[in-house]
């Protein structure tokens, strides 16, 4: 019987593994190699005329430095303001910490699209506080916000939310003892959180600063939006040349160079994993206390620092949220008035067809695509943990390529390749189909999921698995009773930002979205780009509004505790309809009796 089972189980994994490789080769692959060679071997013979029309086109060079400049300057300013707004909430004694953390969170359900779109409606051309800078100054330019300088203020406090999951984890695992022995040692404050602090939680930092640097170089939503006209960078050039037959090969010639970029921060990833160690920082159960700040001045400045990164979260937040329930005029004019209140706008979103159906496509494909990616990266990053060998090396080199080129050359590839019935998909056509954009919102997913899905098996204590080896356990018992819920923190909340970062995903969804069945992303950014009509943009309001209380949702069930609440009261009702139905019976059995 024992065998059986076995059998079974080495079935199981057989079949698993072929699927896996299967989903490697059609989709990873193949869409990949298409638009390579369409490119390289144009004619069927190679040709690399393309890099001399790279380096005399003034704007792809541009696009090029401007790309690689925000690479450099993101980490540094990101890592600046994520790392001080962990300590205010976490490490040192500042009033309001509680309001702060919840501040801090804001880019975790107002990021990508959305953040660009309410940054353009609080400081664009026509927001309202440059209608407002306008009465100020007359001759003051409408587009003050953009350029290189706008990019990097909006990435850099979108960006803060790498800080605040993992840094923020990190610091509160923090040995707690150690600071104490420091204290006793004379050490002042700025040494202790310098030589004592900061060291242990290096290598987060190092992930945090190498995966800023990838988001920087392959920025795609802020350059479009907030640059401006005439603001150039790698993702948006790839976009127009990429839209344009006669340009293709400059595009796929700009992705092999943003590929360049991919392929130096995944073998730098490497080597900081292979020199870290995944374990816990902490080694005692002491609890972590915060620290006051002794110098008046210096807490006085912290204090300060601390609301001003809240107000720059808060501002445009609050803006959209408010000014969404105001009427067209009072949002052309960017006045704030009872007068002005109105149901209309989100009316209009809930009773239009073809107003709400972008949310439930855009719910549809982001859930399922978090789900499927979930399965895919804890199967591939405990098959990669447990072999440990070439074999393993490989799969995660393969499971990284969609990181070789940016998603809007995969998706070029996707439409080029599968325009016609293919062996590989069992003769299908998938370009045009609602299934396309699936398989790839799916794939870019892949690589940094996995990247931190494997982390977390690290953090497991091989000796459990052993334990419940020789207690007698099966291989599927130990990993779902044992493995799985150690490792599911991490990859709940790798699902809700996979959930939340495909909801108003534009780039992938330009090329892939179903005409009949556009997404949200495409949506708001068409809105964004009809002059700004006023009809247009109180859509967008309501739309980020909506989008807010579906992510915040998500972060709710996932980062503070919503599934156990609601387990708890599920728990609690089923408890008192059981009690409620013995008190039943047994004043029945009580009447019986006497009866």
């Amino acid at each position: 019987m024992k065998e059986n089972k076995f059998d079974l189980y080495k079935i199981f994994n057989i079949f698993a593994i072929a699927v896996l490789v299967w989903f490697i080769f059609a989709f990873l692959i193949l869409p990949n190699w298409e638009v390579l060679k369409s490119t390289f071997f144009p004619d069927g013979s190679f040709t690399i005329d393309g890099f001399s029309s790279i380096i005399q086109s003034d704007r792809a060079m541009t696009g090029l430095r401007n790309s690689f400049m925000i690479g450099l300057l993101l980490p540094i300013t990101c890592s600046i303001v994520g790392i001080l707004q962990v300590l205010f909430i976490e490490y040192f004694d500042v009033k309001g910490s509680k309001f702060l953390t919840v501040v801090y969170m804001i880019p975790l359900v107002f990021g990508g699209l959305l953040i660009n779109n309410g940054y353009m409606f609080v400081y664009g051309p026509n927001g309202i506080a440059t209608q407002l800078l306008s009465q100020i100054n007359p001759n003051i330019d409408p587009n003050w916000f953009s350029g290189y300088a706008a990019v990097i203020v909006v990435m850099t406090f979108g960006c803060t939310i790498n800080y605040m999951i993992f840094f923020r984890n990190a610091v509160r695992s923090i040995d707690y003892s150690t600071i104490e022995a420091a204290r006793n040692l004379g050490a002042s404050q700025w040494e202790i959180l310098k030589d004592v602090v900061l060291p242990q939680l290096r290598p987060v930092i190092n992930t945090c600063v190498i995966l800023l640097f990838q988001q920087g170089v392959g920025a795609f939503s802020a350059p479009l939006i907030v640059g401006g006209q005439d603001y150039d960078a790698i993702m948006p050039l790839i976009l127009t040349f990429a839209n344009r037959p006669n340009s293709r090969m400059l595009a796929a010639l700009l992705s092999l160079f943003l590929g360049v970029f991919q392929i130096i921060v995944l073998y730098v990833i490497q080597r900081t994993e292979r020199n870290s160690n995944f374990a816990s920082v902490s080694k005692t159960k002491v609890k972590q206390k915060k620290m006051k700040i002794n110098n008046p001045a210096t807490n006085v400045l912290a204090h300060i620092t601390a609301y001003v990164f809240a107000l720059a979260h808060l501002l445009p937040f609050v803006t959209v949220i408010l000014f969404s329930f105001m009427d067209y005029q009072s949002i052309a004019e960017g006045t704030l008035s009872f007068s002005g209140f109105t149901l209309e706008n989100y009316g209009r979103i809930l009773s239009d067809s073809t107003a709400y159906r972008p949310f439930v496509t855009s719910v549809i494909y982001s859930f399922l695509s978090a789900t499927v990616v979930a399965v895919i990266t804890i199967y591939a990053a405990r098959l990669i943990y447990k072999t440990k060998s070439k074999w393993g090396t490989v799969l995660e080199y393969l499971l990284h390529i969609p990181w070789l080129l940016p998603s809007v050359l995969f998706a070029l590839g996707m439409i080029l390749y599968y325009n016609q019935p293919k062996t590989v998909v069992f003769n299908q056509v998938l370009t045009g189909t609602t299934m396309i954009m699936l398989i790839g919102y799916i794939v870019v997913s892949i690589p940094n999921t996995l990247r931190f899905t494997k982390s977390a098996f690290y953090t497991v204590d091989d000796s459990l698995e052993e334990a419940a080896t020789i207690l007698g356990a099966k291989k599927m018992y130990t990993f779902f009773k044992v493995i799985l819920p150690l490792i599911l923190p991490t990859v709940l909340a790798l699902f809700a930002l996979n959930f939340n970062g495909k909801l108003d995903d534009f780039d992938l969804s330009a090329f892939l979205y179903h005409p009949l069945n556009p997404t949200l992303g495409i949506v708001i950014r068409n809105n964004l780009s009809s002059e700004y009509a006023t009809d247009s943009i109180a859509l967008n309001l309501v739309y980020s509004v909506i989008l807010i209380i579906i992510n915040a949702l998500v972060v709710w069930l996932v980062y503070f505790g919503g599934m156990s609440k609601i387990s708890s009261l599920f728990t609690g009702i089923k408890g008192k309809f059981r009690l409620k139905s013995k008190s039943q019976s047994g004043a029945v059995l009580i009447n019986e009796q006497n009866s």
